[in-house]
């Protein structure tokens, strides 16, 4: 679908974080490709790389690649009820997704370690978050 990046099909509503993170939940993740290439999460409007409003949904990939990684001790006020996390970046092509490490032990993870994305809800507030998971 080749749209303005800030609207939904039929250009009534605003793609947004919300909007993103469902489609990520039901398996159906997306990035918005300029038509030079350059990658984005939702919401985003105009391409920070080279100012296009043209904005196109591009599937993401089913699993990316870790390419770096850290484990927070001390975690932020509204996660304080939770023990160490360990967070990760990964490559998902055109894109890279920040979300928390799941279902692995942080001395086994490393660079290139192949990871799909989910969604979980977390923090004393119940949101909801990205989580990577080992394939």
């Amino acid at each position: 679908m080749t749209a303005d990046a800030s609207r939904e099909a039929g250009g009534a509503k605003p793609v947004d974080h919300e909007t993103w993170l469902d489609a990520v939940a039901s398996g159906d993740g997306f990035s918005l490709v300029c038509p030079e290439g350059h990658g984005w999460l939702p919401p985003r409007r105009v391409c920070k790389t080279c100012g296009s409003t043209t904005l196109e949904r591009m599937p993401l990939p089913a699993s990316g690649t870790v390419e770096t990684y850290t484990e927070i001790t001390v975690p932020a006020p509204r996660f304080s009820h939770e023990d160490a996390v360990a967070v990760a970046i990964a490559d998902f092509g055109t894109v890279r997704v920040t979300g928390r490490l799941r279902g692995v032990e942080y001395d086994d993870v490393e660079r290139g370690t192949i990871v799909e994305p989910g969604v979980e809800r977390s923090g004393q507030e119940d949101e909801r978050i990205v989580v990577l998971r080992p394939r």
